[in-house]
């Protein structure tokens, strides 16, 4: 196994759809500028609520990347 150093970013997903789409998001949009990703752990998961329903969800991803 090789030796790797990891940076780490925390971003905040948000979508109308769900939770996991919010976290889809927030990775693809961290892919157009960064590489090597390598995971992600959720920590918070909130929303807002529009006429007593979701109007959307965001939850905040840390994510870890192997730096070159």
């Amino acid at each position: 196994m090789s030796d790797h150093v990891y940076k780490v970013i925390e971003l905040v997903g948000s979508s109308t759809q769900s939770s996991d789409d919010a976290i889809e998001k927030a990775i693809a949009k961290a892919s157009k500028s960064l590489h090597n990703l390598d995971w992600f752990e959720v920590l918070e998961t909130r929303g807002h609520i529009v006429d007593n329903k979701v109007g959307h969800y965001q939850v905040k991803v840390k994510i870890g990347f192997r730096l070159d």
